[in-house]
């Protein structure tokens, strides 16, 4: 019985050498793709089994790096990297060409169908790829409602669910609006779920006690499920 594979992959973005995943489902042939964008914190165990776990389900997947293969456990340092960045939209669409380029670059991805999905800046990262025009049959993003510059949701040429929890303070309700007006300007086909009583990161599970949490993040396991269901449906209905 064919299995999934996995394998690291290393590339060039922000300046830094990248450090992904990627995984691919069994058989030979052409698949649909995924790229999957990490929380701020960086590339870690958990959302590397993100990967695999979309390509169980059919998907050639790149779980991207956004910090030249650093996870942060300091509060602190991850905001003073993931700031500038979160201000600086062309150095995020430059991060997520250079994972789509690895996706596309490998022989199993369909680049006919390639989807988007992140977390937190990593999430983003894909809306702006999607505001630059490029070709993708879905965008998620969970806790990752951040508005682009004016007009250029426009250019987004497919779906965008997005789900947040509705005790999150980062993403609070003006960042919520700010954003939902963002994509009905636009003329986008948006979904936005909100998950009740969840926090900031409801996805992602306790790490352990090296990891501090900055206040109003906090882990939701019912809604963490939710939210991996929510993906899962929008990848289905809009990769086949």
């Amino acid at each position: 019985m064919e299995t999934v594979t996995t394998r690291t992959v290393e590339y060039q973005a922000d300046g830094l050498t990248m450090v992904g995943r990627l995984a691919l489902p069994a058989g030979t042939g052409p698949r649909p793709a995924v790229l999957i964008g990490p929380e701020g914190t960086g590339l870690n165990d958990f959302q590397r089994a993100r990967a695999d776990a979309l390509a169980e389900l059919g998907y050639v997947a790149l779980a991207f790096d956004i910090h030249g293969g650093r996870w942060f456990t300091d509060p602190d340092e991850m905001l003073a990297r993931c700031l500038p960045l979160l201000d600086d939209p062309d150095r995020m669409r430059d991060i997520g060409y250079a994972a789509l380029d690895v996706l596309r670059a490998e022989p199993r991805t369909d680049p006919n169908r390639i989807a988007g999905i992140g977390y937190g800046t990593g999430g983003a990262i894909v809306l702006e790829l999607g505001r630059a025009g490029v070709d993708l049959r879905a965008i998620g993003t969970v806790n990752g409602l951040v508005t682009g510059r004016p007009g250029e949701a426009a250019n987004i040429r497919c779906p965008v669910w997005a789900g947040v929890g509705s005790e999150d303070p980062i993403m609070a309700p003006a960042q919520r609006d700010a954003f939902a007006a963002e994509m009905q300007a636009a003329g986008v086909d948006w979904q936005l779920t909100v998950y009740g009583g969840a926090l900031h990161a409801f996805h992602h599970p306790p790490v352990g006690p090296k990891q501090r949490l900055v206040p109003g993040v906090g882990y939701h396991a019912r809604h963490a499920e939710r939210a991996w269901r929510d993906v899962v449906t929008l990848l289905a209905e809009n990769l086949g």
